[in-house]
């Protein structure tokens, strides 16, 4: 059996390099993991909502209120249940966003500036016209209800690419690596604004305790070191130091998933010269019946190629792959479980359809982002930018409705920025509303494409050297 594995894959046979699949495979599974989590997403925000407003009501309130901690004698920390799902879980929400970012700006769409002008522009424009729109609908507004201005500036990763997958049939790849970029520098401009705006009174020794285990994880990866729980202990530190800094400790899950390696420990040439040789080992043993192998010298063979192609996957790759079912399918939900859950009395709704910031988070959103983004797209395309091929007007514009969803990272933004509970609701409901209004629009958008031709990417199997992204 053995042999005829090693016959079917010849390590003499010089393996080819596919920048193309390398880049598209992992972003395929992205997509997919979102598209799904999309789905729960969705459900989860419903069974908030009717929660929320059933006779079962206090029981909602009473577990998010449930306290919970941690205590190592040296260092103790308690919170809420809520408190968790905010304070840690879209720790690891954002430290993704790093990782995705990291990849874009390496080998995705972000590393060609030619390609990646009119979709950045366009994001940037997409942020800033509902930014300006909430402050001109809140003008008057008290200075605590103008606090959440950044609110309609945020996009929902999975829904975006959630419902940009229901029509993949009408997207071509350069319009779905655009909406990629579209998102990722939303999500970028997301982690500056909480960074720089949504952070408490800064505690400058503990922000230079946490830069310093964080120059430390780097330092010590330079002498060698990979175990991955070191770092994850090394995090948790820096994670208490940050917490206690006074700036959001998702700013520091953004920072150490972008400063994440993307160079694997071992080049792909090394790991096809190292495989090969073990590959002769067991052929060498398998031709010759007279010397056949020993159970432990194929166990350690086995294990040692196990070493050899982990050391092969960068750790971006790595991290991405077995971080993004757990924040798609477990932290976004119990976010979104969290935080939707708003009560919708008639009397409540009156008050929060009088108010401003309602109204600023739903124009902001339905009306600021396509326009702003198509907009902007415009002016880079005029200025000499390129859109990519087979990207139509009508599709960015459907990118732009889709880009009106500011659901999960809207709701955390407003979390921030209030600490009224009235205003809170306010921009819950406006988020909620913006949502009801921009998802069938974004739906029709999409629906009205044109359905196009998708080039087939050669996909290798899995576990193969080719597979993994090039260093």
């Amino acid at each position: 059996m053995l042999g005829g594995v090693i016959r079917r894959f010849d390590p003499r046979e010089r393996l080819p390099r596919r920048p193309l699949t390398n880049f598209v495979r992992p972003v395929q599974e992205f997509v997919q993991t979102e598209s799904a989590g999309a789905v729960l997403l969705m459900v989860a925000a419903v069974v908030a909502l009717v929660w929320a407003n059933s006779p079962w009501r206090e029981s909602y309130e009473e577990l998010l209120a449930v306290q919970l901690g941690v205590d190592l004698a040296f260092w103790a920390v308690e919170g809420s249940l809520h408190f968790w799902v905010n304070e840690v879980g879209m720790v690891l929400f954002f430290f993704l966003i790093g990782l995705e970012v990291k990849r874009e700006i390496t080998i995705g769409e972000l590393s060609d500036p030619r390609v990646m002008a009119a979709p950045v522009v366009g994001a940037i424009g997409g942020m800033l016209l509902p930014l300006g729109i909430f402050l001109l609908v809140t003008q008057g507004a008290s200075a605590d209800a103008r606090e959440g201005w950044a609110i309609p500036m945020a996009t929902d990763v999975a829904f975006a690419l959630g419902i940009a997958t229901l029509f993949a049939r009408r997207v071509p790849l350069g319009l779905r690596a655009m909406l990629l970029t579209f998102v990722i520098v939303d999500d970028i401009g997301t982690v500056v604004v909480v960074a720089f705006f949504y952070s408490g009174d800064v505690q400058v020794d503990q922000l230079l305790l946490t830069a310093g285990l964080v120059a430390l994880m780097l330092l010590v990866y330079r002498l060698g070191l990979r175990q991955m729980f070191i770092f994850a202990g090394m995090g948790v530190v820096a994670w208490a130091a940050i917490h206690d800094s006074g700036v959001h400790p998702t700013t520091l899950g953004a920072v150490l998933g972008f400063l994440t390696p993307w160079r694997p420990p071992m080049p792909l040439d090394g790991f096809v010269r190292t495989a090969r040789q073990l590959l002769e080992r067991f052929r060498a043993g398998d031709e010759d019946p007279e010397t056949p192998l020993g159970h432990d010298q194929v166990v350690d063979s086995l294990l040692s190629l196990s070493d050899l192609s982990s050391n092969a996957v960068p750790h971006v790759d790595r991290l991405e792959h077995h971080l993004h079912p757990w924040v798609a399918y477990l932290v976004v939900p119990a976010f979104a479980l969290a935080n939707a859950g708003v009560h919708l009395d008639p009397a409540g709704l009156a008050d929060a359809f009088a108010s401003t910031v309602t109204w600023g988070v739903i124009v902001g959103l339905v009306v600021g982002k396509p326009v702003g983004l198509v907009a902007a797209t415009w002016i880079a395309v005029v200025l000499g930018a390129q859109r990519p091929a087979g990207v139509t007007w009508r599709g960015v514009w459907a990118i732009g409705l889709v880009a009106g969803i500011g659901f999960t990272v809207a709701l955390f933004v407003g979390d921030l920025a209030y600490a009224d509970p009235d205003l809170l609701r306010f921009s819950k409901i406006g988020i909620i509303a913006a949502f009801a209004i921009a998802g069938p629009l974004a739906f029709l958008g999409f629906r009205l494409l044109p359905k196009v031709e998708q080039a087939r990417v050669p996909v290798t199997t899995a576990g193969a050297p080719n597979a993994v992204a090039a260093p």
